[in-house]
């Protein structure tokens, strides 16, 4: 059985930057295990799993260790290959995933995903936190993942986590934050835990930064940057319980998947 592969820098508009996720189409769900070793065989921080359900498409997302509820890189990577390499007719894509209907807009080049907006809470940290981290923290919040406050892009550039401290403490994630010295924020993503020790960008994320900042800075439209060794931009916007993330992305390599006949069938549900 073979199956197609497609890796897309997401948050980029050139190759070698942005967040690289491989997409993978299928006619019909396989079987879960076979779904992450296809994941844990690229060994990227996400691969995207697709079947056609009608007038949308059902999406999953890997790590190469798990499968997880939400993923923005790879939202705008599946949709760049629809529209782009699958010749999906229209300017929005709707997915079925484990957060609801997500969709993917396209404006020209740019692509726009409509994600729920999951705002910070005030929380009695895990007493390792601010050591695994490093730095010194200006506050300290958290939703799904924890979100770190730093005082300047500086002190997030320079951290350098204790990733197997990270490891052992309860929260899917960290965000390291602070405002951005020529945008509105910056960031850092560590999901040790999670098989992706720092992701390069990452757009779950922002529907915690976006909300954070925008009562921060009293406004709803705003430009951030994911400061990883490959970076990306991202224009954030805040629609109440929603969050349009917007950015580009580029086609880096296509081709197949060879499955033996053990590992081609399944259901998943």
């Amino acid at each position: 059985m073979e199956l197609s592969v497609y890796q897309v820098d997401a948050f980029s508009k050139s190759v070698f930057g942005g967040n690289p996720a491989a997409v993978c189409p299928l006619e019909a769900w396989l079987t879960d295990a076979t779904l992450q070793s296809i994941a844990a065989e690229n060994n990227l921080a996400e691969t995207a799993f697709f079947v056609r359900n009608g007038h949308h498409f059902d999406l999953r997302w890997f790590t190469p260790l798990c499968e997880v509820d939400l993923c923005g890189h790879a939202t705008l990577a599946s949709g760049h290959v629809l529209f782009n390499e699958l010749h999906e007719p229209g300017d929005l894509i709707r997915f079925e995933t484990k957060s609801g209907e997500l969709t993917v807009t396209r404006e020209g080049d740019l692509l726009t995903l409509d994600f729920p907006s999951r705002p910070p809470a005030a929380i009695r940290p895990d007493p390792g936190l601010i050591a695994a981290m490093g730095g010194q923290p200006v506050e300290i919040l958290a939703a799904r993942d924890y979100l770190i406050r730093y005082a300047s892009e500086a002190d997030v550039k320079a951290l350098s986590p204790d990733m197997e401290a990270l490891t052992q403490i309860d929260r899917f994630a960290f965000i390291a934050t602070a405002p951005g010295d020529d945008c509105d924020f910056v960031s850092r993503f560590f999901a040790p835990a999670k098989g992706v020790p720092e992701d390069p960008v990452t757009g779950s994320a922002h529907c915690t930064l976006t909300p954070y900042w925008a009562e921060k800075l009293g406004k709803t439209k705003l430009k951030a940057r994911q400061i990883s060794a490959r970076g990306g931009d991202l224009i954030c916007t805040l629609l109440g319980d929603r969050v349009q993330i917007s950015g580009y992305a580029t086609l880096f390599l296509k081709g197949q998947i060879f499955l033996s006949p053990g590992n081609n069938h399944g259901h998943t549900s």
